[in-house]
């Protein structure tokens, strides 16, 4: 007689929902302001570039159709890689340097847009009225500080779902039932502050499955009633090793922190602890996983942890 093992049936993933059409959908000035940086940008390359273009368009890989713009070179995929199917190598992209700098990338047009008349003010007043310049000068350290990139270790073995987010556990919640998950499960609740390190990763070696964007308010997101009427987007997940759990990740904006980045695409494998966007300023972020034997918590309400370095969880 023989036996088999049965393989877990693997999730279809799911189109993007209409009112997805960008990474960031709640917009932004900063957001608008890019945009008409690139326009420019675009039209001085076809302009005065030819040679660029052609070179570049010969190197990219995939259909860029669905992107709401034309995709010239890699930058113009920062906003709209969630909704068009190319890319180039990372050797043949000139500004993966970009990557590697310790700043978060969704974040460069902020810094620079606020860092650089604060670093001005700071040498002005510095000059003229001495005594304004610390409050510039902390204003700038604050910008800078939050939009940093810091290099992280992530830790290797199976079962580990690691912390999608920077910040303080704000909550440990069983659930009865989780529809996308399809039975019990437990929440976790991690709260950012204006401190934290705002890039978001992913908890665990996964393929998406779904994405969901809901607008709302901007409460703050320390109040309980923040994890439903506020701005979020929901991210379903499927482990890629068996038996494939299905696991939740949500992104919250709160009272300062408006702009939600989640740069995914449906059907995408990510790595563990592989960055997946930011919430810009202070927010909330959610994991929401499978709560069945073998299931070990390893956290604690009040305990900071790190995005893709702490263990919030292991599946035995």
């Amino acid at each position: 007689m023989s036996t088999s093992t049965a393989v877990p049936t693997r999730a279809v993933p799911e189109p993007l929902p209409d009112n997805i059409r960008s990474v960031q959908p709640g917009g932004g000035i900063c957001y608008r302001i890019e945009l008409a940086w690139g326009r420019l940008r675009r039209w001085y390359l076809k302009r005065f570039r030819p040679g660029y273009v052609q070179r570049m368009a010969a190197l990219r890989r995939g259909d860029a159709t669905g992107a709401p713009h034309e995709i010239l070179d890699p930058r113009d995929l920062k906003f709209c890689r969630n909704v068009c199917d190319c890319d180039w190598d990372e050797r043949d992209d000139p500004f993966a340097w970009r990557a590697k700098i310790p700043f978060a990338r969704w974040g460069l047009a902020e810094l620079q847009l606020m860092g650089w008349p604060l670093l001005f003010l700071t040498v002005l007043t510095a000059c003229f009225a001495w005594y304004l310049a610390p409050v510039f000068a902390i204003l700038l350290g604050l910008v800078v500080w939050f939009f940093r990139d810091p290099p992280r270790e992530i830790p290797q073995g199976a079962g580990l779902v690691l912390s999608p987010a920077d910040g303080k556990v704000a909550e440990i919640t069983r659930l009865g039932h989780d529809a996308f998950l399809g039975g019990p499960a437990v929440k976790i609740g991690i709260f950012l502050s204006i401190f934290n390190v705002h890039l978001n990763r992913a908890p665990l070696a996964s393929r998406v499955i779904a994405l969901r964007y809901s607008p709302g308010k901007f409460l703050n997101a320390m109040r309980p009633e923040s994890a439903t009427e506020n701005e979020a987007m929901w991210i379903g997940l499927e482990a890629e090793d068996p038996p494939h759990r299905r696991l939740v990740v949500r992104q919250i904006a709160g009272a300062y922190a408006r702009r939600i980045v989640c740069a995914l695409r449906p059907g995408e494998d990510l790595a563990a602890g592989e960055k997946i966007g930011m919430i810009k300023l202070g927010s909330r972020t959610e994991l929401i996983l499978p709560d069945e034997p073998g299931l070990r918590i390893e956290t604690r309400v009040g305990q900071r942890v790190k995005a893709g370095t702490a263990v919030l969880a292991r599946y035995d």
